[in-house]
């Protein structure tokens, strides 16, 4: 019980370490300067590594402001195109121009068989 106890301490605090981060990789965003941008890179860089180390997914509201091939920080309009389409919405990263997609129709209910289980 103890083991389980701890487990749940450290992800919460792995949890409250990469929202931080990406708190602070918004704050550095916004600015101008190179230096701030690459800073803003880096603490994305250290959230994802905080992840795997602890085995705790990136919340999605914040996985989806991360280009999946250079790990750059997004912000629309900034470095990062925001387009709607047919059945998604595809976010270009200006950085590498690399289109991430993802649906945006109201999620599936969860399954009956799921459910007995």
């Amino acid at each position: 019980m103890k083991r389980k106890k701890r487990r749940r301490k450290v992800e919460d605090i792995a949890l409250q370490r990469i929202e931080r981060l990406f708190e602070l990789a918004e704050l550095d965003a916004r600015k101008t300067d190179e230096k701030a941008k690459s800073r803003s890179d880096r603490y994305v860089q250290l959230a994802r590594e905080i992840g795997m180390r602890y085995r705790v997914r990136i919340p999605s509201h914040l996985k989806m402001r991360i280009c999946t091939c250079c790990n750059s920080f997004l912000i629309p309009g900034k470095n990062a195109r925001v387009r709607l389409r047919g059945d998604y919405i595809t976010t270009t990263c200006l950085t590498c121009g690399t289109q991430m997609r993802r649906p945006y129709k109201a999620p599936r209910p969860p399954s009956p068989r799921r459910e007995k289980s």
